[in-house]
Formats: structure tokens, sequence, C-alpha cells
């Protein structure tokens, strides 16, 4: 079967219980089409670049798809019709993450003014 990456974004008013009850909902769709789900990461609640539906922020959620393309079209009619839902997409991949994404990363220990380049300026190149 093809893999799926899925990352869709909630409305920013709902709770992460609910949240979760829309990531089962989704994930019970694709198992009753014979695929599975093999992640689901929670991403919290993120800013987004620009307002949608009047929303500033939203839940985003990933979800890694082992499934049959039936599956995941059946998925994406349902979160269109899904008013709690702002935005998705699914990707197919060539194979699926191991291990946390990088949103799921800890964040470098680096300072933004090490991430620059170092240059040094000598009296003559004045």
């Amino acid at each position: 079967m093809p893999f799926y990456e899925n990352v869709f974004i909630a409305r920013q008013d709902l709770t992460p219980a609910k949240v979760n009850e829309l990531t089962d909902k989704y994930v019970s769709v694709i198992e009753s089409a014979g695929g599975k789900v093999s992640k689901r990461e929670n991403w919290g609640l993120r800013t987004l670049a620009y307002k949608i539906e009047k929303n500033r922020k939203g839940y985003y959620t990933l979800m890694n798809i082992d499934a049959p393309a039936s599956a995941v079209v059946e998925m994406e009619r349902l979160m269109r019709l899904d008013e709690n839902l702002l935005r998705y997409l699914t990707v197919k991949v060539e194979k699926l993450e191991e291990g946390p994404s990088v949103m799921m990363e800890p964040k470098s220990r680096k300072s933004k003014s090490e991430d620059k380049f170092d240059v040094e300026i000598t009296e003559g190149e004045m």
C-alpha cells in the first residue's frame, strides 16, 4: 500500500480533547478501509502565517498513513465537510519517517547570533 503524510489545522477555539476526537475519527476512517496510521503527532496550538476564516491560530496534527488511495480519498472528503478544520494537506511519500518529526524535536541551544557568519575585520580592510 502507498504511504501518505497528512497534516490538518483545526480551529483555535476547540479544546485539545475535541482535536483528539477529530483525529480519532479520521484514524477510524482509515482503519475501516483497510489501512493503518503508524504515527500521530499533536503539534499543539500554533500561530498561522495569515488569518484563515478570522482565525489567527490553529491546532496542528500530523498523521503517517499506510492505506489504499480510496481510504485517503474518503478521509479527505470528510475533512472537506468538517467545519472545525481550517486546512488539510495530504502528501504521498516514498517511506514513512521513523521517530519524531522535525516539529517535535527540541530547538537548538544555539543563539541566533551564533547562526550568523563570523566575520573578522582587521584594520587594513577598512
